[in-house]
């Protein structure tokens, strides 16, 4: 069997945080890690390290592949574009204005689909709002000239983060930054948004509209099956015809049920959150929650041959970076493993 782990913010971001490192007791991880063939690349998101895995470009229809995802079909309207149209709540903080997504929001069904009620009247002539969960919208359009979402990041890059002012520069950024403008002054005056406030809790007073396009042909990868709780992870798979299932709870139920000589991709999303918002008790107990479930019993696995192949892949703020083993790449018992601090260390040394 061979094992492909997508894990974004595998490492702690800051190499000389001490807090965030002290006594991260980490021995399988560390050993896997040094013991195998280190690739880096440029920094990507967590969005575009998805689509890499799968064979598509970095500009991927982010929006299309994750609403296929949702189990929806994506082509309910002849010539039928998407973009994601995921609620986040903005706001300033020391002249900086930062962004937060739904992890932090507590978005409930009815306040989504409230507010995508009131959008569709407002802007039926532009196209349809879907709720497919509290947290994660689309826009589907026939308008062409909105899909001009180059130089938005991805939700997940933004996250916890400051948003940086840049004008829009084609007819069709601009096109898109008017309704933009047009969202956020809807959304302000919404009752459900004035009811959250009086709740104490963050409006929903803007979207994040980004990953426009439409499903590309099929093109094959190497998975034979893809267990993942992300709906865009999922999308790419069964774009590609890849079988689909729900993240296993640990590696032992994995092992009960993938058959010799496979392939599997299993995406591990722990650690985003606590980096995105920079909590780092939360990414410790993350970590130590992986290292027994996934990374212990990967790298006994390895090393008795029942896993023949393992890749780790990781989109971090260092780099892209890559890890690729073999049981005999795991027998190299000179090679002493590193704490992840030294690991950060050496990584920032070697970055940018």
């Amino acid at each position: 069997m061979q094992l492909t782990l997508l894990i974004p913010e595998l490492i702690w971001p800051e190499p000389d945080d001490q807090d965030a490192f002290a006594d991260l007791a980490s021995p399988a991880l560390s050993a896997l890690l040094c013991r195998s063939r280190l690739t880096q690349r440029s920094p990507q998101s967590f969005e575009a390290m998805l689509t890499d895995a799968f064979g598509q470009p970095e500009d991927a229809p982010y929006a299309a592949f994750r609403r296929l995802g949702e189990a929806v079909a994506t082509d309910d309207v002849p010539d039928s574009h998407w973009l994601c149209s995921d609620p986040v709540h903005l706001r300033y903080h020391e002249e900086l204005l930062i962004l937060a997504d739904s992890n932090s929001l507590d978005i409930t069904l009815d306040d989504a689909e409230g507010l995508a009620s009131e959008l569709n009247r407002h802007f039926a002539d532009v196209g349809r709002f879907h709720v497919n969960g509290a947290e994660r919208w689309y826009l589907q359009t026939t308008n062409h000239s909105l899909l001009d979402t180059r130089g938005v990041p991805p939700l997940s890059s933004m996250a916890g983060r400051s948003i940086d002012h840049e004008r829009p520069v084609t007819a069709a950024q601009k096109a898109l930054h008017k309704l933009l403008t047009e969202i956020q002054m809807l959304l302000h005056t919404h009752p459900i948004n004035q009811k959250r406030e009086a709740a104490g809790q963050m409006p929903i007073n803007s979207l994040w509209l980004w990953g426009a396009g439409t499903l590309p042909p099929r093109r094959e990868c190497d998975f034979d099956g893809v267990r993942s709780n992300n709906a865009l992870a999922r999308g790419l798979a069964r774009a590609a015809g890849v079988p689909t299932h729900a993240l296993p709870s640990d590696a032992a139920t994995l092992f009960e049920h993938a058959a010799p000589g496979t392939h599997h991709c299993l995406v591990l999303e722990d650690l985003l959150a606590p980096v995105q918002y920079e909590k780092r008790d939360a990414y410790r107990n993350a970590l130590t929650g992986l290292e027994e479930r996934w990374f212990t019993p990967v790298s006994a696995a390895l090393r008795s041959g029942r896993i023949e192949r393992l890749r780790i892949e990781a989109s971090t703020a260092y780099a892209l970076l890559t890890w690729d083993s073999t049981r005999r790449d795991q027998r190299a018992f000179w090679k002493r493993p590193q704490s992840l601090h030294k690991i950060a260390q050496e990584l920032a040394k070697h970055s940018g």
